[in-house]
């Protein structure tokens, strides 16, 4: 199957698809409408979808290798202001482009059951919500994703906004592609007071403001100067009003590395750290982990094999750029941590003002040219990936 030329007799079905998705945003682990659709549209296709803990996955084809196709689906708590007809209405928004990657993957599985009888494999499909938060992923993990069948090999994409032309693709087959992200949470406990006596109280203010510039050290004189190390602390809450000494005080961060040693070092020192400086001034603290995702590092072969395959679609527009790191973090990096893995981005950005605004911006846009590259690679990178080893 020519899977770009059938991509694009499908493309007003994928934006259909995409614009649904986008409306009707939702956000965190659990999307029953967005679960609901994307089961509806496979079933439509062919396909016998079954939830897997919070998500969706699917199977198509017989025999050996399996390979893993996955699309995140989650939204952002974020009022949208893009001006689209198709604008979410109810404070959430897909300004990450999750609604593309689950319509492009719908698009994808059609494709590749319209082709199933021609494949030398099988194709398992793990629609995942919760990326936002670095939960959906081991999410799906916990309830077997990777298990009956165990795939072999696994492949994701994201959209990207921006001045890039669409069809261009940026991908990392040498070094770490995206930073680990540890999330936590410090909650300090001091001793409330009256405002005009803090001999009276523990001010745990006080202790979060020294815990906070204590943390800034650890990157400024404990993390090697050649690693990517940031920490950032973006959330700080304490107190009701002004002329009263809480009782406690909150502090929420991430810790985000390319180097895993650095990062086992630095998750441990935080809390230490954050203990001993407490301590300091008579406090106590409560260390939460909220998140825990390694560095997403691609597989050489296997991502230059995935290059090479979308080469052969003949995409006029299409133009790869290797060797892009980026400081963000990315969940799919558990189940490239489990299985040989690649992750690339795809353009959907525009060459005029269009494209100023960044993913996560409430004016974010999408181009749309972007859905019928999206479904044509995924599906060509599975069928290559199952004709180089197959053996029903």
């Amino acid at each position: 199957m020519n899977y770009y030329k059938r991509a694009l007799e499908l493309k007003k079905e994928t934006i259909a698809n995409r614009r649904y998705l986008h409306e009707h945003a939702e956000t965190g682990l659990h999307l029953e409408n967005t679960v609901e659709f994307v089961m509806k549209r496979l079933t439509e296709y062919g396909l016998n979808p079954e939830r897997c803990g919070e998500g969706v996955t699917a199977l198509l084809g017989q025999g050996e290798p399996v390979l893993l196709l996955r699309a995140d689906m989650d939204a952002l708590p974020l009022t949208e202001e893009s001006g689209e007809s198709f604008s979410c209405k109810t404070g959430k928004m897909h300004a990450c482009g999750h609604d593309f990657h689950a319509a492009m993957l719908l698009s994808a599985a059609k494709m590749l059951k319209e082709n199933e009888s021609h494949l030398c494999g099988r194709v398992k499909f793990m629609f995942q919500p919760a990326e936002e938060t670095f939960e959906g992923a081991d999410n799906m993990i916990e309830h077997g994703i990777l298990e009956n069948p165990k795939p072999d090999a696994a492949l994701a994409f994201h959209v990207t906004t921006g001045r890039s032309p669409v069809g261009t693709f940026m991908y990392n087959s040498k070094n770490t592609m995206m930073n680990s992200v540890d999330g936590f949470q410090i909650t300090i406990h001091g001793k409330g007071s009256h405002g005009a006596c803090p001999h009276q109280g523990i001010d745990p203010i006080n202790i979060g403001v020294h815990i906070y510039l204590a943390l800034q050290e650890l990157i400024a004189r404990e993390s090697n100067p050649a690693d990517s190390c940031v920490l950032t602390i973006g959330r700080f809450c304490a107190g009701e009003v002004a002329n009263i000494i809480p009782e406690t005080a909150i502090l929420q961060g991430t810790l985000r590395t390319n180097n895993e040693a650095a990062r086992e070092i630095l998750v441990k020192r935080i809390r230490e750290v954050s203990e001993r400086t407490a301590a300091v001034y008579n406090g106590s603290i409560e260390y939460t982990v909220l998140s825990a995702v390694p560095p997403l590092i691609c597989n050489p072969d296997l991502t230059e094999e995935f290059v090479s395959a979308m080469k052969t679609l003949a995409i006029p527009t299409l133009n790869g750029y290797p060797d892009i790191n980026a400081p963000a973090s990315e969940d799919f990096a558990s189940i490239a941590n489990k299985i040989p893995s690649t992750y690339m981005y795809l353009s959907a950005g525009f060459e005029d003002e269009r494209g100023d605004y960044p993913v996560h911006h409430p004016k974010a846009l999408f181009n749309e040219d972007v859905c019928p590259i999206g479904a044509a690679c995924y599906a060509q990178c599975a069928e290559t990936f199952l004709k180089n080893r197959g053996k029903i």
